[in-house]
């Protein structure tokens, strides 16, 4: 059997194998990768400010004629025209720079009006299915023109069509709304602008074309975000206006407010650049957990549609909130740093630019635009003006034009008989001949030669604009202003030249404040004094000084109840069903220095401050510290006692005393042994007493007899005084109508030194305080105090009250309006 020869494969035939240098085909791949990235992805024109996709988006969408005025379409639609016609990429691509083009928190002027889900700073959009979409009116700026030959057109990635390869741009969109993207080898990261600012600038450079960067940053002094925030330290800004490169930080708008009665809590409005509540809800747990945070209670979102951006973080009592708020500044996202990186293309080369080079560019481009419209818009007018020319010639001689048509063969022929008949050009003889019967009427001719006059003038400025490039410019600059009267809007953005740093501290953990100085983050333990006014306010001093001693502390209001404490120590409400209620000092507001600020303007009513029952009623304050004398109570059945021994510490409130079947609590103080003891009932009897007489009891103790009361008649008031202060104290007593509303008749008043009553045995009946007169019979208020006594009405405005008057039992002066406290 013979041998087979060998063959060789039929597919082996005809392969070649040609051998390459890996590393040259690496760089000429990566060098047309790169290129491909940086000019037709990443970096947007310096000219309009638009990546391909973006002025591919815009433009689809003008020739799909989704204007303003008309309704919205898919989103889906969009995208499927752009990637079919224009784009030759992903629809992901597509429709996520759409989405950025429609988003008022990422774009100053956004140039898409999105219908639906378009994200937020924190979630996606919805799918392009679900959204809709339309061109918002600053797009028509964007795309006016197109028509007239404005800029160049190029093919698109098949050759079957032509887009154009910038846009005109009559708004400054590259500054207006920023850029932002990553190439290869470069990157862009441009902030956005406010409208106003960049028009007001490019108009000044159009009027002063050697224009220096210091003119034009009068201007334009910083960047506007959409969603407003602050700008810390303006260096880095202009380091950016003049080389193109710079850096600064945002930081969130808050302020500190009492969120509720008790609480302080930091609001923030406003939040840096593309920076979302959620996120920074995350990073603020996160450090709280971290133990870097500290003095934070709890935080809500309260953001929505219709009242904005609103974070409430709550401050726990014990801090300092401007403190915890430097804190926030450095833990979280609520301040950042923005870094600014101006690169765009121009003519076809990647380049960073400054402030005056950004502007020059747009500047020079629509000059160009304008100038080519304007060519443009000549050329059409003289071609019409050439048309009616003919026209109202055939008009005035138009039986011999229907004459030489007649007679002609064909169409052709008549043509060339027109033109040598009436001496027409070719385009005026066959307009003739296109011409309608019932153009021919005398109105028709009235309308052409108004037409011919007013393209004459329309020529003749046209003309006078490409033969002038003052005209030119100023063209320009009236477009310009058009478009900020527009499209313009406030600034949003607040710019500060310092803030005293970024909250970095001075020693660790403790931040600084805006002037540079140590912050404490804890409220210290200093002492202050804790007031009830005759309004029923409640607040606190931030120093130690006696608030009785040193003069009044508020023009408009009374202080009928004071006790010392700490800023980080509680007191104890005393009401009138015989309950001390527990309350931190922290909660009360705190009042400027003595001396500094009017006294409790700033005050709360304690009524929000405490929970109380039906028709209990707040009688005064109670020190609960271990140095605190007794306290003593006084009932308006004449009951009296002191309460010694120490208060319970795990109860928020406990009762100090065994009230009997329809008795209640009229008054409350801290008296030692030495303490002198006042007690004034409705039928004007005062009994004065040594408190030692009052034998300290426990709190389920029910008290001893006080004073001894006449049939319908009941204590209405308590004082304790030292008794260094006899003699420089004073009665006050205001006497009424038990038939009247109270506070509807003014009724009379009497100012007494309290030396002038002698004192008393306790159970006693004690002395006549006040003379009723005709009219009067009772008391309606009383007041045992060093001087000078207040009285106040019902809306704490001052009430004059009369001089002061020795006779103990004498009657009293007419009052000019109802008195509601005295202190």
């Amino acid at each position: 059997m013979a041998r087979k020869t060998p063959t060789t494969p039929p597919a082996l035939v005809h392969e070649k194998i040609v051998d390459i240098d890996v590393s040259a085909e690496m760089q000429g791949s990566f060098l047309e990768y790169a290129y491909s990235v940086i000019y037709s992805r990443a970096l947007p024109d310096a000219r309009d400010g638009l990546k391909p996709v973006q002025r591919r988006i815009l433009f689809q969408m003008d020739q799909m004629g989704l204007r303003p005025d008309r309704g919205h379409v898919k989103s889906a639609r969009v995208v499927g025209d752009v990637m079919g016609k224009l784009h030759p990429h992903g629809d992901t691509a597509i429709y996520d720079a759409m989405v950025r083009l429609a988003q008022p928190f990422s774009l100053r002027l956004p140039l898409v009006d999105g219908h639906g889900n378009f994200g937020s700073l924190d979630d996606g959009p919805a799918a392009p299915r679900y959204t809709e979409a339309r061109m918002a009116p600053a797009a028509l700026a964007m795309t006016a023109d197109l028509g007239e030959d404005v800029v160049d057109f190029v093919p698109n990635y098949d050759n079957q069509l032509t887009q154009p390869s910038v846009l005109p741009a009559a708004i400054p969109n590259l500054l207006v709304n920023g850029a932002t993207g990553i190439a290869v080898g470069m990157a862009t990261n441009m902030p956005p602008h406010n409208l106003i600012e960049v028009v007001a600038a490019a108009r000044h450079l159009i009027a002063h074309p050697d224009a220096t960067l210091e003119d034009l940053v009068r201007f334009v002094p910083g960047p506007d975000f959409p969603e407003g925030g602050k700008i810390i330290g303006l260096e880095g800004v202009r380091d950016a206006y003049a080389t193109g490169r710079g850096s600064f930080r945002t930081r969130a708008t808050a302020r500190i407010e009492n969120i509720t009665p008790r609480k302080k809590g930091i609001v923030v409005t406003e939040l840096p650049y593309m920076v979302g509540p959620e996120r920074v809800i995350e990073k603020l747990k996160d450090a709280v957990q971290a133990k870097k945070l500290q003095g934070i209670a709890n935080v809500q979102n309260l953001t929505d549609r219709h009242h904005g951006l609103r974070l409430v973080i709550e401050i726990k009592n014990a801090f300092n909130p401007e403190a915890v708020l430097e804190q926030l500044y450095r833990y979280t996202p609520m301040e950042e740093s923005f870094g600014i990186n101006n690169v765009a293309l121009v003519e076809g080369q990647p380049r960073t630019l400054g402030l005056r080079e950004m502007l020059v560019v747009y500047v020079d481009h629509r000059l160009v635009v304008v100038r080519r419209r304007t060519e443009h818009r000549l050329a059409r007018a003289t071609e019409r003006a050439h048309l009616v020319a003919g026209l109202l010639i055939a008009i005035a001689d138009i039986d011999e034009v229907i004459a030489v048509i007649r007679s002609s063969d064909d169409a052709e022929e008549a043509r060339s008989r027109l033109m040598s008949v009436f001496d027409l050009s070719e385009p005026q003889a066959e307009y003739i001949l296109a011409l309608r019967l019932r153009r021919l009427t005398k109105f028709s001719r009235l309308e052409l030669e108004t037409e011919r006059d007013e393209l004459a003038a329309q020529i003749l400025q046209m003309q006078a604009i490409l033969d002038s490039e003052e005209r030119l410019r100023g063209v320009v600059s009236d477009e310009l202003a058009d478009v900020s009267a527009q499209f313009g809007t406030p600034r949003r953005t607040v710019l500060l030249e310092h803030a005293g740093g970024p909250a970095t501290s001075a020693t660790a953990g403790q931040p600084t404040g805006r002037s540079g100085g140590a912050l404490p983050l804890e409220v210290s333990d200093d002492p202050s004094w804790v007031l009830l006014s005759g309004t029923g306010l409640l607040a606190r001093t931030s120093d130690g000084d006696a608030p009785l001693r040193s003069g009044p502390r508020s023009a408009h209001d009374a202080i009928t109840h004071a006790v010392p404490a700490t800023a980080r120590g509680q007191v104890a409400v005393v009401t009138s069903a015989g309950r001390l209620v527990r309350l931190d000092v922290l909660d009360a507001p705190a009042l400027p220095s003595t001396g500094a600020a009017p006294g409790l303007s700033g005050g709360v009513p304690v009524t929000e401050l405490v929970t109380l029952e039906r028709d209990e009623q707040v009688v005064g304050l109670a020190r609960l510290d271990a140095a605190a004398p007794p306290l003593v109570l006084a009932t308006a059945q004449g009951v009296v006692k002191r309460v010694g021994g120490e208060h319970p510490g795990n109860k928020d409130a406990w009762d100090v005393i065994a009230l009997r079947d329809g008795d209640r609590l009229v008054g409350a103080g801290h008296a030692d042994d030495t303490d002198k003891l006042v007690l004034v009932t409705s039928d004007a009897q005062l009994l004065r007493f040594d408190a030692d007489a009052v034998r300290p009891q426990g709190r389920a103790g029910q008290g001893v007899a006080g004073v001894r009361l006449a049939e319908g008649a009941a204590v209405i008031y308590l004082g304790v005084i030292p008794a260094d202060e006899v003699s420089a104290s004073v009665v006050v007593t205001v006497a009424g109508t038990s038939g009247a509303l109270p506070g509807t008749v003014p009724g009379s008043a009497k100012v007494t030194p309290l030396d002038r009553y002698p004192a008393k045995g306790r159970a006693t009946g004690g002395v006549r305080a006040h003379r009723f007169v005709r009219g009067e019979d009772c008391l309606q208020l009383a007041w045992v105090g060093t001087e000078p006594a207040r009285a106040v009405g019902s809306g704490g405005q001052a009430v004059s009250l009369p001089a002061i008057d020795e006779r103990r039992d004498g009657s009293g002066h007419a009052l000019p309006v109802p008195v509601a406290a005295i202190g």
